[in-house]
């Protein structure tokens, strides 16, 4: 294996492991947020026709972005940090 293919793929599996720990990180803190803002736990089962729709769009949509953005930032923050060290060429 080539050194560029060895530093793509420890750059992707380093981007993968900081989404995941971001990821968790994210998840965290916007349940908390939603128990701050609702008063109440957020839904375990939104699709469950007990919870209100409302409340299950809300839900899907603030976990949505909220786990898409942190997703972002994890990895552009690992490629920032792994191409200012050398260990990756921009792209």
């Amino acid at each position: 294996m080539s050194k560029s293919k060895n530093t793509e793929l420890t750059a992707r599996i380093v981007g993968g492991l900081a989404a995941m720990a971001a990821g968790f990180a994210a998840r965290k803190l916007i349940e908390f947020g939603w128990k701050k803002v609702t008063g109440k736990e957020p839904p375990t089962e939104p699709e469950s026709p007990e919870v209100a729709l409302a409340e299950a769009l809300s839900w899907a949509v603030v976990m949505g972005v909220g786990m898409e953005v942190t997703r972002l930032l994890a990895t552009r923050l690992v490629a920032k940090r792994m191409h200012k060290h050398g260990m990756i060429e921009e792209a």
